[in-house]
């Protein structure tokens, strides 16, 4: 049988080397421009949380334990190639366990030194321990996104994926994949591009189904890992940050806004995860993501996003500080093609 998501496995595969240490490989397939996506980033660290306790805690728990929150700080651009991970145990404890990580990379300015790249903290806890009161709380995506053909205003699935269309929903290719290559690793279905949905909402708000093809997997499927990737994936939201962007600098200039307009890079600065729900490990083929914006200013963004399954229950939330800056400085002296 062939494995699940074999490609995204190997991707953010983990290495133990003794003494809280492991080593992964950042791949160049899952890049922006010449750095890796912050959510393919951020699910090789999910990894090494799940690695580190599975090989330096192996009883500390009666099942498996997950991440159930991580807050990190992305301190300085990764780069594809080796990575080193550093672990630190600040609490170990009976429902939940909290570790310090550290992701180094050799230094652009000094290659024989290691720096650290992104560092932060990882909160886990085993399903076996997630008792206590559970509630609804009536919470829904409002305003609520688009219908399908369905007679319930559902979407009828088998045909969007055969077809590409069902009601207001449609296949959309995500913008200069050539840049934004870990934009590839999915299929994204929409209500309309960036500017016709901002225009429905009223706001920068982009809703998203979402199917997961890792190096082109059909039958790729949606994992808790993967989750983590896609709770940074929003091409769409992009695409009305390079709109919001080529006008404001057009209108400071005086100059007619650019018919071509990625030109910049949104690097994330901060991210917070809240893992909300375990998905089968058979995993899911879709998953909805509503993705908000309420303020871009000083090049400083925020982005909220939430990520629902085909019951409409919540399976994460993120929130993040981005920033946009030039595409320059993303591929810098580093080589790549054209955008």
């Amino acid at each position: 049988m062939p494995r699940l998501n074999a490609s995204f496995e190997d991707a953010i595969r983990i290495t133990p080397q003794g003494n809280n240490k492991y080593s992964a490989d950042l791949r160049s397939e899952w890049c922006i421009g010449t750095v890796p996506h912050g959510g393919y980033t951020t699910a090789v660290i999910y990894n090494l949380a799940l690695t580190h306790f599975a090989h330096a805690h192996p009883k500390l728990f009666d099942t498996p334990a997950s991440p159930i929150s991580l807050q990190l700080s992305f301190l300085r651009r990764t780069a594809a190639g080796p990575a080193t991970l550093e672990v630190e145990d600040v609490k170990i404890g009976a429902r939940t366990s909290t570790i310090h990580i550290k992701l180094l990379q050799p230094s652009e300015k000094k290659p024989d030194q290691l720096q650290v790249n992104v560092t932060g903290y990882i909160t886990v806890s085993p399903p076996s321990a997630e008792v206590g009161i559970t509630g609804t709380t009536g919470w829904k995506p409002l305003p609520p996104p688009p219908p399908g053909s369905l007679p319930d205003g559902k979407i009828d699935f088998p045909t969007l994926a055969r077809t590409g269309k069902d009601g207001a929903w449609e296949k959309l290719s995500p913008p200069f994949l050539e840049f934004r290559r870990a934009g590839a690793q999915l299929e994204l279905f929409a209500p309309g591009k960036a500017e016709a949905q901002q225009q429905r909402t009223g706001s920068m708000a982009i809703d998203q189904w979402a199917r997961f093809q890792p190096g082109g997997d059909k039958d790729g499927r949606w994992t808790d890992a993967a989750v983590v990737y896609l709770l940074d994936m929003f091409p769409m939201a992009l695409d009305g940050f390079d709109t919001l962007s080529a006008t404001a600098v057009a209108e400071a200039q005086g100059e007619p806004v650019p018919e071509i307009k990625a030109k910049f890079w949104y690097p994330t600065v901060t991210l917070n995860i809240d893992m909300k729900k375990h998905l089968p490990k058979e995993g899911v083929e879709w998953l909805y993501s509503r993705v908000v914006t309420k303020v871009v200013r000083g090049g400083r963004t925020d982005l909220d996003v939430t990520v629902l399954d085909q019951n409409g229950e919540v399976v994460a939330l993120s929130t993040q500080v981005g920033l946009i800056v030039s595409a320059s400085r993303n591929v810098g002296t580093r080589k790549f093609g054209k955008l």
